[in-house]
């Protein structure tokens, strides 16, 4: 039996380093799961406006498929333990349905209301101010002065918002009232989502803790709006491809690659690339549904991303 040569050694070696994931794969990871989410948000209006789907019923079936896909990969990838553990003790419990109820199925179905009354891009940007009402939150309940990044973040969100929902005008709205509303709305649904299970996502993990929100606030939504009720429609092969999109790519993967690329970067840096959510969904809009967007609202997108961005580069 000879032994391997230092050339071999290497080559060994390398072949091995080649396997291993790099943080460039980890930031393309997060560019790709953000684009599918902006890009979901474009889909998802076109089930709205041209084939008349409404949006509680796409939530519920988004969020019950998702979250039953990513429970049962916990199961594959051996963590059964925390998806059944989970419902043993009573404080979970209680958390994990206001969580769902409340924390996702909030979000989603107000970002969705948002996109019906206005436009996948004016509501991704609108939701993205939830760090914004973040900071106001716990400033409040901290009796502590926003830090100066703090404080640039917050001018640039209001200043954008401003400028992206009035087109400089201010006064008339560049969407409806309706649209801006639940735009707005859907970035406070963002800032409970993202506060609330701090503890239960620290206890169980994030994709336990999301996936079992998605099936209670699918279930939730299912109470009211019945998707059973309109599989008629589900049965064209247009809507059926289009919803597919969103739950496995615009949900699933979008959300397993960006808790996957946390191994190899920083959430500093992963929440930083996620500003390609709004900027896919701005450009799949004006580019695929002919959305106009003047340059006063370029210019607002851009300071409500440059919140994000300086939000992400500080503590």
């Amino acid at each position: 039996m000879s032994l391997p040569t230092p050339m071999a050694s290497v080559s060994k070696l390398a072949r091995r380093t080649s396997r291993q994931p790099s943080a460039t794969t980890g930031r393309l990871m997060v560019l790709v799961g953000a684009s599918f989410w902006g890009l979901s948000g474009t889909v998802a209006q076109i089930l709205f406006a041209s084939y008349h789907v409404r949006p509680g019923t796409l939530v519920a079936e988004r969020l019950i498929l998702a979250g039953g896909l990513l429970l049962m990969m916990e199961f594959i990838r051996g963590n059964a333990r925390p998806v059944v553990e989970i419902w043993r003790e009573s404080s979970a419990r209680r958390d994990l349905i206001v969580f769902g109820m409340l924390g996702m199925l909030g979000v989603q179905l107000t970002y969705f209301l948002a996109i019906r009354h206005g436009n996948a891009a004016t509501a991704t940007l609108l939701q993205y101010l939830g760090p914004v009402v973040l900071i106001v939150y716990t400033s409040w309940r901290s009796w502590k002065i926003p830090t100066a990044p703090q404080m640039t973040a917050t001018a640039l969100a209001i200043l954008g918002t401003a400028l992206l929902v009035t087109n400089g005008t201010f006064t008339s709205l560049t969407v409806s009232r309706s649209g801006v509303v639940w735009g707005v709305s859907s970035a406070v649904a963002l800032a409970f989502y993202t506060l609330f299970p701090r503890q239960l996502l620290k206890t169980y993990g994030a994709s336990v803790v999301t996936g079992w929100g998605m099936l209670i606030g699918g279930m939730g939504a299912s109470v009211y709006y019945h998707p059973w009720a309109h599989l008629e429609s589900l049965m064209s092969l247009q809507v059926d491809l289009l919803t597919l999109f969103v739950v496995i790519f615009g949900t699933f993967f979008a959300f397993y690659l960006y808790m996957d690329s946390l191994r190899l970067i920083s959430p500093a840096q992963a929440s930083l690339l996620s500003c390609a959510e709004p900027l896919s969904a701005a450009l799949v809009s004006i580019v695929w549904l002919h959305v106009h967007m003047g340059m006063v609202g370029v210019i607002g997108a851009t300071c409500i991303i440059g919140a994000v961005v300086v939000l992400s580069l500080t503590k």
